[in-house]
């Protein structure tokens, strides 16, 4: 049985919610999550809590904010060009919507705040800043990393990233 350690590939499910018990997502309606452990692919808390772990292994674990996606920061409101949100083509970005807006160091999730016909305004903090998170996971494989997903720092193929 192969455990959870730095460069292993790590293939998962896992169902989030918060501290209240509000669902958050879950990843069991697709593939399971790919990640490379040890190499910062996920979010610091859970990536502790995989290690030592092994395939089939089911468990909950609870991770704060500072483990998790950060602090809620109130001054990270931007107003930004419509064109740099990944919109569908004829979507029109809505209050309340999380998108994604390309930035120089790749995507990333914001939340829009108020919508105009060039521009919007977004909240830069990730939507689940500032919330303590109750990820129950089951650990669907472990393996080897390969040489070339070592060399790229993350883990390739089905769940995992694609070049």
């Amino acid at each position: 049985m192969m455990l959870i350690e730095d460069g292993k590939v790590v293939n998962f499910h896992y169902d989030l919610s918060d501290e209240s018990g509000e669902f958050l997502e879950s990843s069991r309606e697709g593939e399971a999550v790919a990640y490379l452990h040890g190499k910062a692919n996920i979010i610091h808390g859970l990536e502790a809590a995989m290690l030592g772990k092994a395939e089939g292994d089911d468990y909950s674990v609870t991770i704060g904010p500072a483990e998790g996606y950060g602090d809620r920061h109130d001054d990270a409101v931007q107003r930004i060009p419509l064109k740099h949100l990944n919109l569908k083509k004829k979507e029109r970005a809505l209050p309340g919507m999380v998108v994604t807006l390309d930035t120089e160091q790749g995507a990333r999730q914001v939340t829009v705040i108020k919508a105009g016909k060039f521009s919007v305004d977004v909240d830069n903090n990730h939507p689940f800043a500032g919330r303590t998170l109750v990820f129950k996971v089951n650990v669907v494989s472990v393996r080897d990393a390969t040489a070339e997903e070592l060399s790229h720092g993350h883990a390739h193929g089905v769940g995992g990233h694609h070049h």
